[in-house]
């Protein structure tokens, strides 16, 4: 079997009652390996394992699993797997397709004194995490008091106060959690009714105006640790003033049928495509502009102008307790914020998704990146800047190369 590989891991660790010393894992994970059909997840030695499930969230059904040896791990995809270790063997619904994926939720209670203890009244969650993106759920009526890595803060639909990181750092965190019973808490707060609604995050990044404590009061924070939509540019010769983008996202929304991309004053897109990468299925892709849009009954959320372009995609609706995870592609032009000034290759743009990549042309060596980025070389040996912003915020990028074939000024 080829070497299992995987992507867009997350977890969520659900704390149960302290006296039970367990806690419930959802962890939603991508299986990427092109044509298989089972993955492997291990069992963390030290952990006594109960209560597993496995969804396939793209059609929200059970699937299959059996868990199995190292040994046995070893030839299905895992050569490095530890002998002695247990691993959960899953069915995978369909093979994974070429240039595609599968993703699964594995759903699992683990009973662990080492990881989750009482000290006193307080509660502690101490776990060393391999996973970049986190979630950790208090049990109903405790509050946060410590905790020893940068994290969101919110309340769950249920009352139950949650903390969630992206760790940006190459090795694990040793995350600790601290909590305590709270009165204030003990009874969950009844839904506010504002008359201002919820916004997507606590800050508007782009809004020139202050928000008012209604506002702030009402405002949703989103988990930005979950967030899955992964965005990758691959930047043509800039003397073109291209460059080529690949938009992952997933659809959850019952009856959605379809995606609008509306682009940015400024820029043109041409070559759109669309695949739903849980099947490998091509998708129609339509490019309207003036008053097109208007016609097709697209809302762009503001007046259509002559100059207003849209890219609509359709797709087969979702349906309740389903999702459909979507790759969108398209070539972009936009002068004014890619291009070649005195020799030197200048990107410019601002990123407000968490988890952006920038690829540039062959050829070309980076002289200055304002925003930090982990870099490495892609499969074609081109320089790959990989930002990742746990913050609200937007990131101003800006990026400068220098071709080999270019003498400095």
């Amino acid at each position: 079997m080829p070497r299992q590989t995987q992507a867009d891991d997350y977890s969520s660790y659900e704390l149960l009652a302290p006296e039970r010393q367990q806690f419930r894992i959802l962890y939603d994970v991508t299986a990427t390996t092109p044509g298989a059909t089972v993955f492997l997840n291990p069992i963390r030695q030290g952990s006594e394992a109960s209560d597993e499930r496995v969804t396939d969230l793209a059609t929200g059904q059970p699937l299959a699993f059996r868990v199995i040896r190292g040994t046995d791990a070893r030839t299905l995809g895992l050569p490095n797997a530890a002998p002695d270790a247990e691993y959960l063997r899953i069915d995978l619904a369909r093979p994974v397709p070429v240039g595609g994926e599968q993703r699964i939720r594995i759903d699992k209670t683990y009973k662990d004194p080492a990881s989750y203890r009482r000290d006193g009244a307080d509660i502690v969650f101490s776990r060393s995490l391999g996973i970049r993106r986190n979630k950790v759920v208090l049990p109903p009526g405790y509050e946060l008091v410590a905790c020893n890595t940068p994290v969101q803060v919110f309340t769950e639909e249920d009352g139950r106060v949650a903390v969630s990181f992206v760790n940006v750092q190459p090795g694990q965190v040793a995350l600790e959690v601290r909590a305590r019973p709270s009165s204030a808490l003990a009874t969950p707060a009844a839904p506010r009714t504002a008359a201002v609604p919820p916004v997507a995050d606590a800050v508007a990044p782009t809004s020139t105006r202050a928000p008012t404590l209604e506002a702030s009061a009402s405002a949703r924070v989103s988990d930005r640790a979950f967030q899955d939509r992964e965005i990758t540019y691959w930047l043509q010769p800039p003397e073109t003033h291209a460059f080529d983008i690949s938009h992952d996202y997933t659809e959850t929304r019952p009856g959605t049928d379809r995606y609008v991309n509306i682009v940015r004053g400024g820029s043109r897109a041409s070559n759109p495509g669309a695949t739903v990468l849980d099947t490998g299925a091509v998708l129609p892709v339509e490019t309207l502009r003036g008053e097109a849009i208007t016609k097709a009954g697209v809302d762009i959320g503001g007046a259509v102008s002559a100059e207003s372009e849209v890219v609509l995609i359709r797709f087969p609706a979702v349906k309740a307790g389903q999702s459909t995870r979507l790759r969108i592609t398209e070539t972009y032009t936009d002068p004014s914020r890619y291009g070649l000034v005195d020799g030197v290759l200048v990107w410019r743009r601002a990123f407000g998704r968490p988890r952006n990549v920038v690829v540039l042309p062959e050829g070309w060596a980076l002289t200055a990146n304002a925003v930090p980025a982990t870099i490495d070389r892609d499969e074609r040996g081109r320089v790959r800047l990989t930002y990742v912003n746990p913050r609200t915020d937007e990131i101003d990028v800006l990026i400068r190369a220098r071709s080999a074939g270019v003498t400095p000024r």
